[in-house]
């Protein structure tokens, strides 16, 4: 059968809050690929940045010298996909406000993206992946055999991170999750360090109007199609 064959790496880049992680995660467990959530990744170092300091600053001089000690890793449990910073489980940690106001400040240092694209390269050598973020189709992996970024208005995008939040506890406003969504943008795709943007053979998919499994079925169809190819 060609699912079984052929081993392929997807690629899915896109902006914030566009489902870019749910879309991974399904896609993953229907073609029994091994998932990569990359933002996690940066939001770990965040996360670890932020408690280096007790006033909550992050100090990059400190961070940098503390790569080395920085070790990540994800485990499937009944509530999904974890992410484990040094041993422990900081799945719901890395969504908080804190880490959203800065996790593009991190992402946007030359030496913490050369430190963690390494890992993600490694993670796949022997394909059969799928990893989401900003810049995997242009930059982790450039030569994936199936690309996809996704796109929605700011509004739509902060509608569904703060139902998204609400479910896991975290009560910030609506204005201050659209706020996020907004800077977060701009961050993501002017910095000078990989921005985010399509890569020339990426398919583009607008979710604003879509639902999450008319989503799904758009990609199902089309990485079925490249496996078939």
């Amino acid at each position: 059968m060609f699912l079984e064959k052929k081993k392929i790496i997807i690629a899915i880049d896109g902006y914030a809050a566009t489902g870019k992680s749910s879309q991974a995660k399904l896609l993953a467990n229907f073609f029994n690929y091994t998932y990569i959530d990359s933002g996690a990744m940066y939001r770990a170092v965040t996360y670890y940045a932020l408690h280096q300091n007790p006033k909550g600053e992050i100090n990059f001089h400190l961070l940098l010298s503390s790569l080395g000690n920085i070790k990540i890793h994800f485990e499937y449990t009944d509530e999904g996909q974890q992410t484990f910073l040094n041993g422990k489980n900081i799945s719901k940690n890395i969504r908080s406000v804190g880490v959203d106001n800065q996790v593009s400040n991190v992402a946007s240092n030359a030496d913490i993206r050369y430190f963690l694209v390494a890992q993600q390269k490694i993670m796949g050598i022997k394909k059969e992946i799928i990893m989401d973020g900003r810049d995997i189709g242009t930059v982790v992996f450039p030569s994936a055999e199936c690309k996809f970024f996704l796109t929605a208005s700011p509004e739509i995008r902060a509608k569904r991170r703060y139902d998204e939040q609400l479910k896991t506890g975290i009560k910030n406003s609506y204005k201050e999750v659209l706020q996020n969504v907004i800077i977060r943008d701009y961050q993501d795709t002017t910095r000078e360090i990989t921005p985010l943007k399509k890569a020339k053979d990426a398919t583009a998919i607008d979710v604003s109007d879509l639902s999450l499994d008319e989503v799904f079925q758009i990609l199902k169809t089309k990485i079925i199609s490249k496996l078939k190819n």
